[in-house]
């Protein structure tokens, strides 16, 4: 006899994915659960999906009853991770593209630094954008705001600009009566007097290296044409011996896939970074003809990369894969970044700092008003880049990685699909594939044969997960 399934809302939200040997990870994003099953079991969470459950399939309940347990089955509502925006922003931190300059000529440069005229970003810029943020953080009674240094070149080359502004930022706080903090994006090819200058004032920094200095010297070279690994490393020792924090970002491109692994247990073995962020290079700006390293050997690598980095009690990440996160938003770009040109116009992108960007007419939102001091923001294009978050992107509705990839890059979807609807994109495999890496590393150290996020679950349903998932 056919009966109702007992409230199917549990399964919402549910995805079943293929792995070998007749059995499947099925995951539930928002119950922040999963679990390795047969096809049995997946049969029967289909037979309950369609609205209809034969109670032949599971006698004794068992089944039925850990469902509920992990709450795959009758579980509570659950919110899709929504959040938005309206109105004019009002940021509490700004980030300046302080130059389009650079003292190194990368071969994969996505600004293609030092090709295109270069352009400075003087303190009076700085300034306003400084000044604006901290009136909001005060105005919405905040402990702080944030100064963050990037952009289209080196910050560092504008040195006077990156010190006096983050000064004036102090004196902004401190005449508030409020906190700043400050970061930085770096290529570490700095000086010794503004390393000292940055451990004594800023947060962190995020610099660019490749690990093995012969990965890193192939493509990171001087405007000399010589390497440049020597100089990042002497920064990042600096950086180690003062206990200062930083991050690693590791670009690969396709001729050093095969490298990927020894390079981070060159990085593990040699220095004390506390995140390391590995991406195939973009194929963006002086990069753009180049080969892809977006394939099944860049995540062939980038697992045994993990491995040895996991053997040395570190991690490193990928930025699209990052299952602990539930979110709509895969960047600031939807969420209202306030990132000012050298001639302080408001994009929403770290990656479209000039005004005569090809996509610029997209991520360029806002203006100085020059009597004010504030800001004019052209609230069509705003919202449009609002609308962006991935509840909206049709082609991500089946993806079970929806949730934590969020859609993915805004600007590179731009480079790959133009201005129609996004198609998916080689990126797209590689986020799957580590998301559910990611996944069956939380069912693994869970016991191996489920994982629920937030609520233990006792030997009695271990043991029974043993009986009716295998």
């Amino acid at each position: 006899m056919l009966i109702s399934a007992p409230t199917p809302e549990g399964l919402a939200e549910l995805f079943t994915i293929p792995l070998e040997d007749d059995r499947y990870l099925v995951y539930a994003p928002l119950h922040r659960a999963a679990f390795v099953a047969n096809g049995r079991v997946v049969n029967l969470l289909a037979d309950i999906k369609e609205g209809c459950f034969d109670p032949a399939e599971d006698p004794d309940g068992s089944l039925v009853e850990l469902l509920r347990r992990i709450e795959i089955l009758d579980a509570p509502p659950a919110q899709p991770p929504v959040t938005g925006f309206d109105g004019d922003p009002e940021p509490t931190s700004v980030t300046l593209f302080l130059t389009t300059a650079c003292n190194l000529r990368c071969t994969y440069c996505y600004a293609s630094a030092g090709d295109t005229p270069t352009k400075h970003m003087p303190l009076e810029v700085a300034r306003r954008g400084i000044d604006f943020v901290a009136g909001n953080a005060a105005k919405k009674g905040l402990q702080g705001f944030e100064v963050l240094y990037h952009g289209g070149g080196e910050p560092a080359v504008n040195w006077r600009v990156l010190v006096d502004s983050f000064d004036y930022a102090r004196g902004k706080a401190a005449a508030l009566g409020i906190d700043v903090r400050g970061a930085s994006a770096s290529n570490g090819v700095l000086g010794d007097a503004q390393i000292d200058w940055i451990i004594a004032n800023l947060h962190s920094v995020n610099i660019s290296f490749d690990g093995l200095p012969s990965a890193h010297d192939k493509h990171r070279l001087t405007v000399l044409g010589q390497g440049s690994s020597h100089l990042v490393m002497h920064t990042i020792r600096r950086f180690d011996e003062a206990g200062f924090p930083y991050g690693l970002r590791v670009t690969v491109t396709r001729d050093q896939i095969a490298h990927l692994p020894d390079s981070i247990e060159f990085i593990c073995a040699n220095f004390r970074v506390e995140s390391i962020q590995v991406e195939p290079a973009y194929q963006l700006g002086r990069w753009a003809s180049a080969p892809s390293a977006e394939t099944d050997e860049f995540i062939a690598a980038y697992r045994e990369a993990q491995a040895r980095a996991h053997a040395r009690d570190r991690a490193i990440s990928y930025s699209a894969a990052r299952v602990g996160l539930l979110t709509n938003h895969f960047c600031g770009v939807s969420q209202d970044t306030f990132a000012l040109s050298p001639d302080g116009n408001v994009s929403s992108c770290y990656e479209v700092f000039s005004e005569d960007n090809s996509w610029a007419k997209f991520f360029f939102y806002g203006a100085p008003e020059p009597e004010s001091g504030k800001y004019r923001f052209n609230l069509p294009v705003l919202n449009k880049l609002r609308g962006l978050s991935v509840e909206h992107r049709e082609f991500c509705r089946g993806c079970f990685a929806r949730w934590s990839c969020a859609g993915d890059c805004f600007h590179k979807a731009l480079t790959i699909n133009g201005e129609g609807e996004f198609q998916g994109s080689d990126r797209c495999h590689i986020t799957r594939e580590l998301t559910k890496d990611q996944i069956l590393e939380k069912i693994a150290l869970s016991g191996g044969l489920f994982w629920h996020e937030g609520r233990p679950v006792d030997e009695h349903a271990v043991a029974k997960g043993k009986e009716v998932f295998v």
